[in-house]
């Protein structure tokens, strides 16, 4: 019995003609078992000349290397004295080299009907007596224009209650606060000192941050970034030395608000030893030649003007104080533009002391042209 055909399929069907039957696609290739490396064609390496160095090139070669070393060896032994030597032995040389500041001169000349240099206020509160003192040389207003930024230099030395009378007082310095935002329109008021102790306990104890604060003003505190190398001309002691100097930064006008006390060293702290306290460094060096220091601090800051704090007076062991005792109300206050002139006045009505014996470093302030001794036709009272 014979097998059924098959019926035709499509594989079957003719091919049409002029068209060839399609070749099998070609395997793709095989991975390579793990661990085979690839199969790559091998590198050829390229044909290396040797080339020949020319005499010049050799000769100049041997002269850079020559020169290098002849460099090298002066910067290491030439004697210290010499340019470019990187000998030192002291270490000195080795130290960053700061370029020295100057100050501006913050004077500003009397009012041309004026003749007081030293001006005293008398009575009433102590802003009544700072308006009478300021009145008496021209007014706050001649001195102080709006819009300018001013520096207020309080003596913040110790962390002592106001009544001890060792620093300036807290109702003082609120008034002239106020008398300068208010009356003179100030930008700004900046109140700085470098003290002896804990700058923040001292603004705390004295009362002077909460009386700044209160009026307006802006405390600023010293830190290690806040001081500048000062150059100070014709000074003997610090002709460079470290300043505080970021609150004098873009300021218009500088005053000094100093108290009246006893000092067992130069015998008087007042106007012009109040600048001690914007020096940085180990300023106490300065102890061994007090009244030169302080003749220099004459010269290092030119005030717009020096206040002194009569309101309460150290009579003795100033200049910390301590003793209540040792404090009586004075019941003044002095605005000058002679910081000499009026701190040889203070010395004998104030501080009650022998004008013959005037400290010294008065006498070397006004070898110093910073002002003079002799305040004769010079004062004005206003009671």
């Amino acid at each position: 019995m014979s097998e059924p055909e098959k019926p035709p399929g499509p594989e079957d069907a003719a091919e049409p003609e002029g068209q060839s039957k399609p070749t099998p696609a070609e395997p793709k290739p095989v991975a390579p078992r793990t661990g085979e490396p690839p199969q790559t064609k091998p590198i050829q390496k390229p044909d290396y000349v040797k080339g020949t160095m020319e005499r010049r090139s050799f000769l100049r070669n041997i002269g850079a290397a020559a020169g290098i070393l002849g460099a090298t060896s002066y910067l290491a032994l030439a004697p210290k004295e010499w340019p470019l030597s990187l000998k030192d032995s002291t270490g000195l040389r080795s130290k960053p080299r700061f370029k020295p500041v100057r100050l501006n001169d913050f004077r500003v000349p009397k009012p041309v009907t004026q003749t007081a240099d030293v001006g005293i206020g008398r009575g009433g509160t102590p802003e009544q007596m700072l308006r009478k003192a300021l009145d008496a040389i021209g007014g706050i207003k001649h001195y102080v224009k709006p819009g300018d930024i001013v520096l207020v230099k309080p003596n913040v030395a110790f962390d002592r209650a106001p009544a001890l009378g060792a620093t300036s007082q807290p109702a003082l310095i609120e008034a002239l606060i106020n008398l300068l935002l208010v009356d003179c329109r100030a930008q700004e008021v900046r109140v700085a000192d470098n003290p002896i102790e804990s700058p923040a306990d001292c603004f705390m104890k004295t009362g002077l941050r909460k009386a700044t604060e209160k009026a307006g003003g802006r405390v600023y505190l010293p830190d290690s970034n806040a001081f500048k190398l000062l150059n100070t001309p014709g000074a003997t002691l610090i002709t460079e030395w470290w300043f505080f100097h970021r609150p004098f930064t873009n300021v218009d006008k500088v005053i000094g608000v100093a108290p009246v006390k006893d000092h067992n060293l130069c015998y008087a702290s007042m106007g012009i030893k109040n600048w001690y306290g914007l020096l940085g460094g180990r300023r106490s060096q300065f102890h061994q030649d007090i009244h030169e220091i302080v003749s220099d601090l004459s010269i290092m800051i030119r005030p717009t003007l020096t206040i002194l704090d009569g309101t309460k007076i150290l009579m003795e062991n100033g200049p910390t104080g301590g003793d209540p005792s040792n404090v009586v109300n004075g019941d003044v206050v002095m605005a000058s533009l002679d910081p000499v002139a009026q701190d040889a006045w203070a010395f004998k009505n104030l501080l009650r002391r022998d004008p013959n014996e005037l400290p010294e470093y008065l006498h070397k302030s006004e070898a110093k042209g910073s002002g003079r001794v002799d305040y004769t036709g010079r004062l004005k009272v206003i009671l």
